[in-house]
């Protein structure tokens, strides 16, 4: 099995690594290593710092040849990465209890800890608010992905349809709007407003009465312009100006400026999670890419952040099905829209028969 760690340097065909990597044998398996030719060549990594900035000084990744590995190997390729949660609950826990007891004092603290945000009100009214300012193109293309949304969406409902089981005894399913919901659109590592599309569009169909949106404000306080932009076309009622345990709590519970709702849908991190388990169970941030020389590098990289973006424990995986796949390209691509893949790697296949077996468990 071989791991391939790199420095600015995408991973080549294994029967071109040797003449370029420096080999360290480390039983029961191979490292190549190329970290050794960037630091010996001072102008090489200058040139990349400069070119990519401080954000990306280094990253890595795993790759592996499928045909190469038994199946226990295999097997522990697919178990997903795991967080001891242990130590997050007593950090998680006092904060849900101190949301419960002040209400909006607590969410201002905590937001000013957290966020560094002073805040005077945390919750907006939607109405209130002035329509965002967006670039034409931007808005165009937050347009069109509500009307797919929607589209999607609106195909969903089912016809009420009445049966008669027996002579005299007519029967129906019903089905009735959540009167309150609360949106979590994440903001720390990334900022969302794809998610608050394809929250607040179900919500707004089945005609929710109140829609809380919870995202963190910016450091002025203000709202993303992005997110706002999605919100008001979508339908949300209100905005909750908080992130984390802090504001899943508030909606959870309510507080004097926010309403208590009955259910929260949305993404987030390991200290989000340990209270949407009550009202929304949330699986990992997980992508498996399968690539062929037909694919667009740009595409693929892409694919691969946005799942990596959601947090340490998000996994990307990319499959290269035979040859002709131009690994510098989607690597180059994958440093360029930058992201550390920590949990992520890439598997080499030597054909789509190979890769079936693997992606489809």
């Amino acid at each position: 099995m071989n791991a391939v760690q790199y420095w600015w340097q995408p991973p080549l065909p294994t029967s071109r690594r040797s003449c370029l990597f420096r080999t360290v044998i480390e039983r029961p398996r191979r490292i190549w290593s190329i970290a050794s030719t960037f630091l010996n060549n001072s102008s090489s990594f200058s040139s990349c710092v400069n070119c990519f900035g401080p954000m990306c000084t280094s990253y890595s990744i795993n790759s592996y040849n499928l045909w190469e590995l038994t199946s226990a190997e295999v097997t522990s390729l697919k178990a997903r990465p795991r967080i001891d949660s242990s130590k997050i609950f007593s950090v998680v826990n006092p904060i849900i209890d101190d949301i419960r007891s002040r209400g909006d004092a607590a969410v201002k603290e905590y937001t000013a800890r957290f966020d560094k945000v002073e805040l005077e009100k945390i919750v907006v009214n939607v109405s209130d608010l002035p329509g965002a300012e967006l670039d034409a193109t931007v808005r165009e293309a937050f347009d069109v992905a509500y009307d797919n949304i929607y589209a999607f969406h609106v195909a969903q409902k089912s016809p009420e349809k009445s049966i008669e089981n027996m002579k005299g005894v007519r029967c129906k399913r019903v089905a009735r709007s959540i009167g309150s919901v609360g949106l979590y659109v994440p903001g720390g590592t990334a900022v969302l407003p794809s998610t608050a599309l394809m929250l607040a569009v179900p919500a707004q169909i089945a005609g929710c009465r109140t829609v809380v949106l919870a995202t963190p404000p910016s450091q002025d306080g203000s709202i993303c312009k992005e997110v706002l932009y999605c919100a008001k076309k979508a339908g949300v009622t209100h905005i909750l100006k908080a992130g984390g345990a802090q504001a899943i709590a508030a909606m959870a519970w309510g507080t004097e400026s926010c309403p208590k709702v009955e259910k929260i849908f949305g993404p987030g991190n390991q200290t989000v999670k340990q209270w949407f388990p009550l009202t929304c169970l949330m699986g990992p941030s997980e992508v498996l890419v399968i690539a062929d020389k037909y694919t667009n590098p740009v595409h693929i990289a892409a694919d691969l952040l946005s799942q990596a973006e959601h947090g340490p424990d998000s996994q990307a995986v990319l499959v290269i099905a035979g040859d002709g796949v131009d690994i510098k390209a989607i690597e180059e691509e994958i440093i360029k829209q930058c992201g550390t893949l920590s949990h992520s790697f890439i598997v080499f296949a030597r054909d789509m028969f190979e890769v079936t077996p693997l992606t489809s468990h």
